[in-house]
């Protein structure tokens, strides 16, 4: 019988991890780097669109929003005529000159036409004034001057005139409504209607404005 041959086995060595090539780890820095490109891209159409939304709302609820103008006696009046009577004899015929006041708010020109400015008392018509058609230009105030003429003429009745005057004052009431419109980016017009009521009270003795309330 043969003889067995001794044989020592060793065992295999571990494979060794072999080190990334410089092509492979530069193949990776560069996915890297895109993928972090992309990412800040992203962020900034995000903030972009975010902030074009905001710039849009506050340019819609401000600059794009249409206001009624504000229609108003001027509180300075200059009498050139004052007749008044008094409890006995009631009646008064006076001419004064003031000034109506639009002011429009908007961020474009309000255009209206001509209208009429009507003075009561006691809901009865006294007088009247024509306005012409004008404009009140972006975020300012027109100023109309006019000149006035109220009498007592047109009252059925004076008992409550001479009631009045007995107190030593006068209540008138004004009305006008401004029809026109609001333009816009030079494109956009949009009708708006302004009304305009006051009350005025005048002191008899001195002959001057003691209240102006408009509404």
């Amino acid at each position: 019988m043969a003889e067995k041959t001794n044989q020592q086995v060793y065992p295999l060595a571990p494979a060794t991890k072999q080190p990334r090539s410089d092509e492979e780890s530069g193949t990776l820095s560069s996915e890297e780097l895109r993928r972090k490109k992309r990412i800040k891209l992203a962020i900034y159409i995000v903030a972009f669109v975010v902030l074009q939304t905001i710039v849009i709302t506050v340019f819609a609820l401000t600059v794009m929003r249409v206001k009624t103008p504000k229609v108003r006696l001027d509180s300075t009046v200059t009498f050139q005529n004052f007749n008044a009577g008094n409890q006995a004899q009631p009646s008064f015929d006076i001419t004064f000159e003031t000034q109506v006041r639009v002011k429009n708010t908007n961020f474009g020109p309000y255009k209206y036409d001509s209208t009429n400015a009507t003075f009561m008392y006691q809901g009865v018509t006294v007088g009247q004034v024509i306005i012409p058609k004008g404009k009140a230009g972006f975020r300012s105030t027109k100023k109309v001057s006019v000149t006035v003429n109220v009498n007592s003429n047109a009252l059925p009745s004076t008992t409550s005139l001479g009631n009045e005057l007995g107190t030593g004052v006068l209540t008138l009431k004004s009305h006008a409504k401004f029809n026109g419109k609001v333009e816009l980016m030079f494109v956009m017009k949009k009708k708006k209607s302004a009304e305009m009521n006051c009350t005025m009270t005048i002191t008899l003795s001195t002959k001057a404005v003691q209240s102006l309330i408009c509404e």
